[in-house]
């Protein structure tokens, strides 16, 4: 009886020690709590706030950064450089996205970004308005100052976002995030760039024969030649329509000279937008060279788009024009099918949608060395292309020096082929080693829910000339 009270004193004691102590636990002060994502950004020097978007499940804030217009030279003034944060928590892996164009200020989240669950900051584009700096010295927009713009931004966010950090992007996204692992190999711990062009030598185009030689099938190929040439065969009709309709909308054409040359533009850019943006089972819907004029005229505005080479249409892209002039190189190809209907032989040409007191100059052996860098140093990188994508006919290759590094082609695939798009073992094996390079137990599927609106994946409409 003694052994038993002596057991329940004992027993008594050893409960109300727990309970002081979970007393004396809950009765410590609460951890300080973190300040604002927001604020944290703002304290970095340089940042301001521009807005913010409600978004369910994320922090989707627009800022700007204070960046050197020229990296080598920091003293010599400085621009505001656009960029958002699509924010989930610090703990999260961070996904840098850029298009190589305009920041898209709606929210928005990248394959890699859905395939971690992870941040998402998307940077704007030097030059790219209003990320321009004023006055405009326009021999500080190269590859390499953009990508000190994104090593220089990601050194200012890595404290607060301390996980793993992957580069993407599609078209010249993709060549911007292997641009930006190139010349700044040790920021990110995995790039994956969809769709991203690698013109090696500007003045050896073939690829660009050989792909539309074989592309789709004989028969679509056959239409769309069809249906080019007799878009030129009817120019002068098509023209007048094109000068009213530049007229009424108060469009010009300044740069290019003409309605008529601009209007040569727009159809020979007809059978590569048709495949960039388009498949297979749309060639269903081309039209017969026997097709009325207006059906003509819808079908070449609907797919080449008649703004893009207007003043207006060529001003926002001036930037990218610039660089395909003079560092990124630009496409050229045969059309024996259009003989004796060209009128501006050279027309299709960079140096043509810039305006001329803008001086270019093309530097030679800029794409050589990335193209080389990506052969022997690669580490961690994922290429995605579509097998029926004009862009793809010169794409980027990973060789024996490189480790860890795929390149993937999507089967029938256009300029807007992912990762999702591949087939199942190269799809389950791609998702795989972005979330392992990102720092998170790979799954083979994405980490995060489907959203339709955050995961819109549709290409963005753009001119097409010379443009990925």
């Amino acid at each position: 009886m003694r052994k038993m009270l002596r057991w329940l004193l004992s027993l008594a004691i050893l409960v109300g020690a727990v309970g002081a102590g979970a007393g004396s636990a809950s009765a410590a002060p609460a951890a300080p709590a973190q300040p604002d994502i927001k604020e944290r950004v703002l304290a970095i020097p340089g940042m301001r706030f521009v807005e913010e978007q409600p978004y369910e499940g994320y922090r989707f804030l627009v800022f700007s950064y204070a960046q050197p217009v020229d990296h080598r030279h920091p003293s010599k003034g400085t621009f505001q450089q656009r960029f958002t944060l699509l924010h989930k928590a610090t703990d999260r892996p961070t996904v840098f996205y850029t298009s190589g164009y305009n920041v898209t200020t709606a929210p928005r989240r990248s394959e890699p970004t859905q395939l971690v669950d992870g941040n998402q900051v998307s940077m704007e584009y030097r030059f790219f308005t209003p990320s321009r700096p004023q006055p405009a010295d326009w021999s500080k927009l190269d590859i390499w100052q953009a990508a000190s713009d994104q090593h220089r931004l990601f050194r200012a966010l890595k404290p607060i976002y301390g996980k793993k950090w992957l580069a993407t992007g599609g078209s010249k996204g993709g060549m911007t995030a292997t641009y930006y692992r190139r010349f700044y190999p040790n920021d990110m711990a995995g790039t994956v760039a969809y769709v991203a062009p690698n013109d090696v030598v500007n003045d050896e185009d073939s690829a660009y024969d050989r792909f539309f030689a074989g592309v789709g099938t004989a028969e679509c190929r056959t239409k769309l030649n069809a249906v080019q040439r007799e878009a030129l065969v009817r120019r002068d009709e098509i023209v007048k329509r094109y000068q009213k309709w530049a007229d009424d909308k108060k469009q010009t054409f300044t740069v290019v000279g003409s309605a008529d040359k601009a209007y040569e533009n727009v159809v020979l850019d007809l059978v590569w937008a048709f495949w960039q943006y388009h498949l297979l089972k749309d060639c269903a819907d081309v039209p017969a060279p026997t097709a009325s004029t207006d059906e003509l005229y819808g079908f070449i505005d609907e797919i080449s788009g008649f703004s893009a080479y207007t003043d207006q249409g060529l001003e926002t892209y001036t930037p990218y024009y610039y660089q395909a002039g003079t560092e990124l190189g630009s496409p050229t190809f045969k059309t024996p099918h259009l003989a004796g209907l060209l009128r501006y032989p050279g027309i299709y040409a960079p140096r043509n949608y810039v305006p001329r007191d803008i001086p270019m100059r093309f530097k030679q052996g800029v794409m050589r060395d990335i193209d080389r860098w990506v052969r022997h140093d690669a580490h961690r990188m994922l290429f995605v292309y579509g097998q029926n994508d004009p862009w793809g006919a010169e794409r980027f290759q990973v060789g024996k020096g490189a480790k860890d590094a795929y390149v993937y082609t999507v089967a029938g695939g256009n300029h807007g082929s992912s990762i999702a798009q591949l087939a199942g073992d190269q799809k389950a094996k791609a998702t795989a080693e972005v979330q392992r390079w990102a720092g998170v137990s790979p799954t083979s599927k994405p980490l995060a829910r489907h959203d339709a609106k955050l995961d819109r994946r549709e290409i963005e409409r753009e001119p097409v000339t010379l443009r990925p």
